[in-house]
């Protein structure tokens, strides 16, 4: 694996190796491992996850593949990801393309808890993957949850939230698995629902029921960017982090008094006006940047037409558009400045859905 260059400003550049390993290997229990009473349940865990849109991180300086954190906002959405769980007497059987991902968390998982048996394994994400809709941390929360359930619940929601956040991995071409970039947003949008604020060292701030009476559309713009690996990883860490150090104030300030309280007050106009200031500062500016100025042009006309909320998901391309106005309007609108809705869904403000299939 490369050794990748991080710059944060004139004085500060420092080299990471971008390292691998198998998984199950380099296990952070974050403090939670100890004697659970554990009561395996009978029958399979379904547990449904929903996906959610990362609006900005706050901070790149505060956060790296070796330090999760930095902050930042995003709210769950209608498209969802499914996990299925069922106890073993032992082995670890797992249905699911991008194994390495999902067995690693499993092995954190079974450490941390001293769960000795098996598990058998069946996960289906969205179908989305690196265009800014969060499919890695989605299943992982999903799966987190079902093996949690499946042995008697040791361990609560939010402690499941640290555990995914600190062991954040995602896979190699060879099949072992390297630590990622997670701020926690996805895994408590996704755990809670509705709009998540989080503050560094994966601190759930505030989260808040968004957007009930509206409609979220999804556009994914054809790009030839590249939002996954040593791409992203260079631009996160190096200009991303270099405009956070000029904007990390001005975008918590405005989080602080003028999205929350019109999060409060249900007002979706004002909420889109301090995302649509936050497309320009900081690190946000350099992940849209990244794919060209025609991302501008595009979340531009939607905004001149009049839509409510327009922002970039992540590292992008995918565009989310909330708002009032009938679908038959916003699709024209799409259409009209080169779009088209890839997902016509809604905000979700529940959070993970669970139910338990008896054996037969």
């Amino acid at each position: 694996m490369p050794i990748m260059k991080i710059r944060g400003g004139d004085l500060d550049l420092v080299e990471y190796e971008f390292t691998s390993f198998a998984p199950g290997e380099h296990i952070r229990p974050c403090g939670l491992q100890k004697d659970y009473p554990l009561t395996p349940v009978s029958g399979t865990v379904v547990v449904r996850a929903p996906a959610r849109i990362h609006l900005t991180v706050l901070d790149m300086n505060r956060f790296s593949p070796e330090r999760p954190g930095g902050g930042g906002i995003g709210f769950a959405i209608g498209v969802y990801c499914t996990a299925e769980v069922e106890c073993t007497q032992s082995g670890i059987e797992i249905d699911y393309a991008r194994e390495p991902i999902l067995r690693h968390f499993v092995e954190v998982f079974r450490q941390v808890v001293g769960y000795e048996g098996g598990f058998k394994i069946r996960a289906r994400d969205h179908q989305y993957e690196h265009v800014g809709l969060g499919s890695t941390s989605t299943i992982l929360v999903a799966v987190a949850n079902a093996l949690n359930i499946a042995v008697g619940s040791p361990l609560n929601r939010d402690q499941l939230r640290i555990l995914i956040g600190s062991n954040y991995v995602e896979e190699t071409e060879i099949g072992n698995v390297a630590f990622g970039f997670e701020t926690g947003v996805g895994p408590a949008a996704s755990t809670y629902g509705g709009m998540a604020v989080m503050g560094d060292e994966l601190t759930l701030i505030y989260r808040h029921a968004f957007a009930e009476d509206k409609k979220v559309y999804i556009a994914i713009p054809t790009s030839d960017i590249s939002s996954a690996g040593e791409i992203e990883f260079d631009l996160l860490m190096n200009k991303a982090r270099t405009l956070d150090y000029r904007d990390r104030a001005l975008k918590s300030y405005l989080i602080l008094m003028d999205l929350i309280p019109a999060l409060e007050r249900n007002d979706l106009a004002t909420i889109g006006d301090v995302i649509w200031e936050i497309e320009f500062r900081g690190s946000k500016r350099a992940e849209v940047e990244h794919h060209g100025f025609e991302i501008y042009r595009y979340m531009a006309a939607l905004r001149d037409a009049g839509l409510e909320f327009v922002g970039m998901s992540s590292v992008g391309p995918s565009i989310a558009v909330i708002s009032g106005r009938p679908e038959e309007e916003v699709t024209e609108i799409l259409a009209k400045a080169g779009l088209r809705v890839a997902i016509a869904t809604e905000v979700d403000n529940e959070g993970l859905k669970v139910r338990l299939e008896e054996r037969a």
